[in-house]
C-alpha cells in the first residue's frame, strides 16, 4: 500500500536531508578508511523534486554496498550531498563545496543548465563527473572529464515528434519552453526540427522564469488548433501547466520529456480531464528485486518517502540514481585508487559496466552512453499513477 505524508512535511525532511550531509551506511563507525563520492543533485529550486529522487537512488544503491575495495585497500562510502539548487547561478558554488570536501568522484546532477554551469569547476579540480539523468549534449560536448548514462535529448526529441506525429496523427504542435534554460530550450528545438521534418507545423512561446499563471499559454495553444502541446519543463513548471490545461480543458494530449516523470506531475493531473504522456528512462516493473528493494526501503523511513514525494512510486531518475552509483564504484575500483585523477579518468573512458536496471552502460567518443530506447508513459488521471505505453526506439 502507498503511503501519503503531507507536502509541508516532505519540504522539511528534504531540507534536513539535503543541508551539509554526508552519508556513511550501514558501518558508520567503523575503522575502514574513508573513500568520499560526490552527489551533485538539487533538493531545492524548480527541479528540487527530481533531484530528490534521483538522489534516492544513489542512496540506496549505497545502503545496499556502503563500502568497497581499491587498490586493495577496504573503504567506507561516504555520500556528500549538496543542494545545487536547480540554477546555473548557484550549481557552482554547490560544486566548489563538493571540491573542498575532496570527493574521489561526483555523481550528477539532474538538470543539464546545472551540469554545464558546474562543469568547469569540475575540470579545474581535476575531478571526473558522471551524470544520471543530465540530457542535453552541451554536458559532454567539449570535454573529457563530464559523462553520462542516460539518452540524449536528440533522441528523445525524435522519439516524442514520432509519437505526435504517427501515434496521435498531429499536424500542428504547440511548444512552450523556458526562456534561457538550456534543457527546456534545446529539447524544445529537437522536437520542432523532427516535428518539421515529419511535415508538421509548429506555434513556438517562450515563458520566463517565475511564471506562476500559464492560462494564457493555454487559451494561445487552444486558438491556435493545435493538435498537440509538448513543454519539456521543470516539474514546478509542469504541475501549473497541467493546473491551466485541466482547468480550461485544453482538449489536446500533452507530451513531455525526463523531467516530467515524477510524482509532481501525477499528483498535479490526478482528478483532471488530461492526457499526459512522457519519455523517460526506466518503467517500474521492468526489475522486480530493485523495485521491491528501494519500496520496503522508502516505506521504513519518512525522510525517504518524502523525498519521493509522499510515496513509493518508482522514478525512472531513481533507477538511473541508482545505477550511477555503481559505475563510479566500477570506475574506482577499476582505477586502482581513489586519488590518482588521471587513472579515475582512464577507467572511466574505459567503461564497459552492466547497470543492475538499466543495463549496459558504455561511453563514446563524447562521453555519452549509448542508448537506443525510450519508455513512454501515460498518466493514469483516476489513480494518479504512471501507466506504460510504449518502449520505443527510432
Amino acid at each position: 500500500m502507498k503511503r501519503i505524508i503531507p507536502t509541508v512535511l516532505s519540504v522539511l525532511l528534504a531540507v534536513c536531508l539535503f543541508a551539509g550531509c554526508a552519508e556513511t551506511g550501514g558501518t558508520a563507525g567503523s575503522d575502514l578508511p574513508v573513500l568520499r563520492v560526490g552527489v551533485f543533485q538539487p533538493a531545492t529550486g524548480p527541479n528540487g523534486a527530481g533531484g530528490r529522487q534521483e538522489t534516492l537512488g544513489t542512496q540506496f544503491a549505497h545502503y545496499q554496498q556502503p563500502t568497497v575495495v581499491v587498490g586493495g585497500v577496504e573503504y567506507q562510502v561516504e555520500l556528500v550531498i549538496v543542494d545545487n539548487q536547480t540554477t546555473p547561478a548557484t550549481s557552482p558554488a554547490a560544486a566548489q563545496n563538493l571540491v573542498a570536501q575532496d570527493v574521489a568522484i561526483v555523481l550528477g546532477t539532474y538538470g543539464s543548465a546545472a551540469a554545464m554551469a558546474a562543469s568547469d569547476i569540475f575540470r579545474d579540480a581535476g575531478l571526473t563527473a558522471i551524470g544520471a539523468s543530465c540530457t542535453n549534449p552541451g554536458v559532454t560536448r567539449g570535454n573529457d572529464h563530464y559523462f553520462r548514462i542516460c539518452f540524449l535529448d536528440p533522441f528523445q526529441g525524435q522519439i516524442l515528434a514520432s509519437l505526435a506525429k504517427n501515434h496521435f496523427e498531429a499536424q500542428t504542435a504547440y511548444v512552450l519552453a523556458l526562456q534561457g534554460d538550456d534543457y527546456s530550450v534545446g529539447l524544445a528545438n529537437f522536437f520542432m526540427e523532427s516535428f518539421t521534418a515529419y511535415g508538421g507545423e509548429v506555434i513556438y512561446e517562450t515563458f520566463p522564469a517565475g511564471t506562476s499563471d500559464f492560462s494564457t499559454y493555454v487559451l494561445n495553444a487552444k486558438a491556435s488548433n493545435a493538435d498537440i502541446w509538448f513543454s519539456p519543463t521543470s516539474t514546478e513548471a509542469a504541475a501549473l501547466i497541467i493546473d491551466a490545461a485541466g482547468a480550461q480543458d485544453i482538449g489536446m494530449p500533452i507530451l513531455a520529456g525526463d523531467t516530467w516523470d515524477s510524482n509532481v506531475v501525477t499528483g498535479a493531473a490526478q482528478g483532471k480531464d488530461v492526457r499526459i504522456y512522457v519519455t523517460t528512462f526506466y518503467q517500474e516493473g521492468g526489475a522486480p528485486e530493485f523495485d521491491s528493494g528501494i519500496q520496503a526501503w522508502m516505506n521504513a523511513n519518512p525522510i525517504h518517502l518524502a523525498n519521493n514525494g509522499g510515496n513509493d512510486r518508482v522514478a525512472g531518475v531513481t533507477a538511473m540514481g541508482y545505477d550511477v552509483y555503481f559505475v563510479g564504484l566500477d570506475i574506482l575500483q577499476r582505477a586502482g585508487s581513489v586519488t590518482d585523477q588521471a587513472a579515475i579518468r582512464a577507467a572511466t573512458w574505459a567503461t564497459s559496466f552492466m547497470g543492475p536496471v538499466t543495463g549496459l552502460i558504455e561511453f563514446d567518443e563524447n562521453g555519452d552512453a549509448a542508448r537506443d530506447t525510450a519508455f513512454v508513459k501515460v498518466v493514469n488521471t483516476e489513480t494518479g499513477e504512471w501507466e506504460f505505453f510504449a518502449r520505443q526506439g527510432l
